[in-house]
């Protein structure tokens, strides 16, 4: 199936029925007096978070979304039928924006999660409403409400924990079959991802993590230069980046340290959140590099980098130094976890009205 993470559709909620105006007409009731009912209320539409579903491409060709109208009313004070709502499935992960005024109405990131996008019409007064001591004989009734109609706009962003960086060919798709049973494809040539993919790591019994892997960035990306652009927001809800670089490029004019630090800019450009997230600098293929070079020149391309705090050596095609970066990025995630459910307990232990 093809991988859509982005769809705009318009909705439109059922209009609410009307209200009527009837008279009870029974024999041997003279003057029955006012019995219209009211109208039924108007079918919303509903967006919910389903795990069984992974793309948007449903949306792409179906934009029209219609909820059923609410049935008129009847008399003897017999409310009309309410519309049928209509529900429509979207991954685990789908923000719904308005796509006139950019308003967030609903992030849907739990499975089952489910928020209403457009609100169906109230159905109308029938004239048993309008009785009164000086007007025994209404006729007077209200039209049903139209209901809401909205274009909005469907954004995935996939829910993963650790998101993958870097140049076309550095080896994050080989990084990702190496450490998960994901089998992205892996060819010599650039721009060999077109879409992202996830894989899962256990790590250990009972721990594991998932990691996303995106296109290929190159500079110029914040423009819309290549391929990688389009898929920076599904790092956003990411804890961590691992920004992978290919320390032995066969092009023997590249230069790794310019480029890693190309990406860097173009991330910063392209959203300051997702530059200031926790960033790995993960060095790939060393296996091409002969046995007393590596250190050092893992050590220069760090120095040229300004010297960040978190540096591996890995071979993603012969898996060394893979099992160690997963152990480190477990732990991490595993202590940032248990740093935020302490940070969630402190603030409930608050007294009301009163910071720490």
């Amino acid at each position: 199936m093809k991988f859509v993470d982005e769809a705009v559709i318009e909705v439109h909620a059922g209009k609410g029925g009307d209200g009527v105006v009837s008279f009870r007409r029974e024999k041997y009731v003279p003057r029955g007096g006012p019995d219209g009912g009211d109208g039924g209320r108007g079918g919303s539409v509903y967006a919910l978070a389903d795990r069984n579903v992974n793309t948007l491409v449903e949306y792409r060709f179906a934009r029209l979304h219609r909820a059923k109208s609410g049935q008129n009313g009847m008399g003897s004070e017999c409310a009309g039928r309410g519309g049928e709502d209509v529900v429509l499935t979207v991954p685990v992960g789908t923000i719904v924006k308005d796509a006139d005024t950019g308003e967030v109405i609903a992030d849907l990131c739990r499975h089952g999660e489910r928020a209403m996008l457009a609100h169906g019409g109230r159905g109308g007064l029938g004239n048993v409403h309008f009785k009164s001591s000086t007007n025994r004989s209404p006729r007077q009734c209200t039209p049903g409400a139209p209901g809401q109609i909205r274009r909005l706009v469907l954004e995935l962003r996939v829910l993963a924990d650790v998101g993958l960086l870097g140049m076309p060919n550095a080896g994050k798709s080989t990084f990702i079959r190496a450490v998960s049973a994901a089998r992205p494809k892996v060819a010599d040539y650039p721009f060999t991802t077109l879409h992202p993919n996830l894989g899962v790591v256990r790590v250990d019994e009972g721990r594991s993590f998932v990691v996303a892997d995106i296109p290929g960035l190159i500079e110029g990306a914040a423009e819309g230069a290549g391929l990688g652009h389009q898929f920076l927001r599904h790092l956003a809800r990411t804890r961590i980046l691992l920004h992978l670089v290919d320390i032995a490029p066969s092009d023997p004019d590249a230069d790794p340290a310019r480029d890693a630090l190309a990406i860097v800019k173009e991330l910063r450009r392209y959203d300051e959140a997702l530059f200031h997230k926790p960033r790995w600098l993960v060095v790939n293929k060393v296996d091409l590099l002969a046995e007393e070079e590596r250190a050092a020149k893992v050590e220069d391309f760090r120095q040229r980098l300004g010297c960040p705090p978190h540096v591996f050596a890995i071979s993603a095609l012969t898996g060394e130094g893979c099992r160690a970066l997963c152990f480190a990025i477990m732990d991490y995630l595993d202590a940032n976890r248990a740093r935020e459910t302490v940070d969630v307990a402190h603030d409930e232990a608050l007294p009301e009205g009163r910071e720490s």
